[in-house]
């Protein structure tokens, strides 16, 4: 376990490989672990780190604010501290509208972009994610956590086919989290549009995305398309919103390829 001290709290994070740094970035509810196979897969080529954002598995959680521009800060002195002038950013859900954010925030930190299953517009997440974004909902929720592992469970059947792996690993993810982290970040995530300036992204960027998605729409897939010159869209037939689990063996490759094409 290594971990940086921040302006703002205390960041964990998990490296392993050697070469090009590569940034790998986790979804609401998530943490670094969803990286781990991923990780491996890239090791003999690529120097990576997954890290935990604030709010999130055993970074500081001493904050009022879990925003999107807040994470987006965070990889910005998490690259400072660690001399990292540049990197590829991957990101899946949440973690792919900061790699986003970042390259439009940050250019000169990016040299490129992959998202997975990640909405350039918030808009585009299920209603059951919006809704969690209202504070009364989350405080009905730690107040009867019941409620939340039934309504996990419940999900675990529609989101991956490996559902009890993916239970597993969000209801060790959310005892990690915090009420706070919990709506703030899906709340922000919600009222985010990359829409009006994602086509000033100038580095190659890679949308891949689960048909079978319902957490975040995959025609978002189409708004990546569209606006930015430089994309390379990939739909995964037996996906739903985390194909690095789902189909393991297809996305790491697309992943590598990505990754070695010259930008």
């Amino acid at each position: 376990m290594s971990s940086i001290v921040t302006d703002q709290g205390v960041v964990h994070y998990e490296a392993i490989g050697r070469g090009r740094p590569v940034i790998l970035l986790h979804g609401w509810l998530g943490s670094w672990g969803y990286w781990a196979d991923t990780m491996f897969r890239l090791k003999g080529q690529y120097r990576t780190y997954a890290l935990d954002f604030w709010g999130f598995g055993d970074s500081g959680k001493h904050r009022e604010n879990f925003h999107i521009d807040d994470f987006v800060a965070l990889v910005d002195q998490f690259m400072d501290r660690l001399g990292i002038d540049h990197a590829t950013v991957i990101g899946h859900s949440m973690g792919g509208t900061v790699a986003l954010s970042l390259a439009l925030a940050h250019p000169q930190r990016v040299t490129k972009v992959a998202v997975v299953g990640s909405p350039v517009v918030g808009s585009s997440l299920s209603f059951w994610l919006q809704l969690a974004g209202k504070p009364w909902v989350a405080s009905f929720l730690w107040k009867f956590p019941a409620a939340l592992q039934l309504f996990l469970k419940l999900l675990s059947l529609r989101v991956t086919r490996q559902s009890e792996m993916w239970y597993q690993m969000v209801t060790r993810d959310v005892s990690s989290t915090t009420l706070e982290s919990f709506f703030s970040s899906i709340r922000s995530l919600h009222h985010t549009d990359l829409s009006p300036t994602i086509g000033n992204i100038a580095v190659p960027v890679m949308g891949v995305y689960g048909l079978r998605d319902i957490i975040v729409n995959p025609h978002q897939a189409k708004l990546l398309s569209r606006y930015v010159a430089a994309s390379h869209i990939v739909m995964l037939p037996n996906s739903g919103h985390f194909p690095m689990l789902d189909e393991s063996d297809r996305f790491n490759q697309d992943l590598l390829d990505f990754l070695g094409q010259n930008s």
